[in-house]
Formats: structure tokens, C-alpha cells, sequence
């Protein structure tokens, strides 16, 4: 597979307004995904591996900060091919910090316990029939589970059930959470790469 080329199209389909950003606020202001409700109410022992897990995020963000802050700005008058540039060098460079990181990065194992025994217990039946439903009939069975590799253009993007993403901790707006068979993922909405994943999530 040709990462750069995958990266590359992913990443121009909507990467213009980001990286004019980029070049004056590294990011922008981080903004969460919208739940449909309010969130459930946690246990000590949930607030702290939500607040863990909200750190290692934040670290995944400064290290897409650092990176920003050493390239050159792009201007308001950038054209695609330079735009294509910045975002193949900014990826480039990320992956390359990042290299040598495992699985469990971000998804710790307490963490997929939570979310496994949430899925199990949390929702009556019919719920979590439709859920397991949603997530196992994706065309999204050829995502490689890689970490710093590009979820392929050619896979669905799975939609998480909003039920369950109630469950789950807010993101900001620059990570996502996909499934990919019974496998949670954690990847990167601006320029496709998996930042995280960790197996059999999905009971």
C-alpha cells in the first residue's frame, strides 16, 4: 500500500481551512463532540481513568503542536499543491515521532475493560443488539491495525452509535473514535492516521 499517496487523499478532501489555522494557532481552540444528552454520572474510580485517558489525548496533541510549530506558515493565499506539501511534510514529521509507539498508548487496558463491561451491562438488549448491528455490518474490514498507518479513503467511516459515544469520554474535535470489527480505534479526524487502537472492545 502506498501510505503517502492514502494520507494524501485523505487529507486534502478537507485539510484548506485547518492548516490556515494551523498557521497562527497551532490547532485552534480544541472543541468536543456533541453528545445528544447529558453524560452518565461516573464512579471515583471512572473519573480517574477518564481523566487518565483525557491526559493521553492531550499529550497526542501536543506532539501535533510541536510538530505544526516547525513548519512555515502557510498563507491565506496557499495553493493546493502547497497545501499538499505542508500536509504531506506535517504528516511525515508526525509519524516519525511517534515512531516506535505501541498499542496501549492511549487505550489502556483498564480503559477497554470500561468499555467492554459498559457495553454488556449499561444497555438492555434490544440497545445492544443495535449497536454490536451498526458497528459489525461496516465496510471497514480492511483497515489495518497499525498504528501511525492511515485509515484507507476506500473503508466506511462508521458513525459511532450515539448511545454508546454518551458513554465514552468527550474527544476534541481533532481525534475520533471508529470501530473496525469488534476493534476500537482511535484515529485522527484531520489527516486519517490511527493513533491508537485496542482489540476485541466490542463484547
Amino acid at each position: 500500500m502506498n501510505i503517502t499517496k492514502s494520507i494524501n487523499k485523505i487529507a486534502m478532501m478537507g485539510f484548506a481551512a485547518l492548516v490556515l489555522s494551523l498557521a497562527s494557532s497551532s490547532f485552534g481552540e480544541v472543541r468536543a463532540q456533541k453528545p445528544i444528552d447529558t453524560k452518565p454520572v461516573l464512579t471515583e474510580q471512572e473519573k480517574r481513568l477518564f481523566a487518565d485517558f483525557d491526559q493521553r489525548v492531550k499529550d497526542y496533541l501536543e506532539q501535533r503542536k510541536a510538530v505544526a510549530k516547525k513548519l512555515p506558515s502557510l498563507s491565506k493565499e496557499a495553493t493546493p499543491a502547497e497545501i499538499e506539501a505542508y500536509q504531506k511534510n506535517f504528516v511525515e514529521r508526525l509519524r516519525a515521532m511517534r515512531a516506535g509507539t505501541k498499542p496501549g498508548y492511549i487505550f489502556i487496558p483498564a480503559f477497554t475493560t470500561y468499555v467492554r463491561r459498559t457495553i454488556q451491562t449499561e444497555f438492555p438488549p434490544k440497545d445492544k443488539a443495535e449497536i454490536k448491528q451498526t458497528i459489525l455490518e461496516a465496510e471497514n474490514k480492511a483497515v489495518p491495525l497499525k498504528i501511525n498507518y492511515p485509515y484507507p479513503e476506500s473503508q466506511e467511516l462508521t458513525q459511532m452509535p450515539p448511545t454508546l459515544l454518551l458513554k465514552l469520554p468527550t474527544l476534541p474535535k481533532e481525534v475520533k473514535f471508529r470501530f473496525v470489527k469488534k476493534h476500537l480505534l482511535l484515529v485522527d479526524s484531520d489527516n486519517g492516521l490511527i493513533v491508537d487502537y485496542t482489540l476485541n472492545a466490542l463484547p
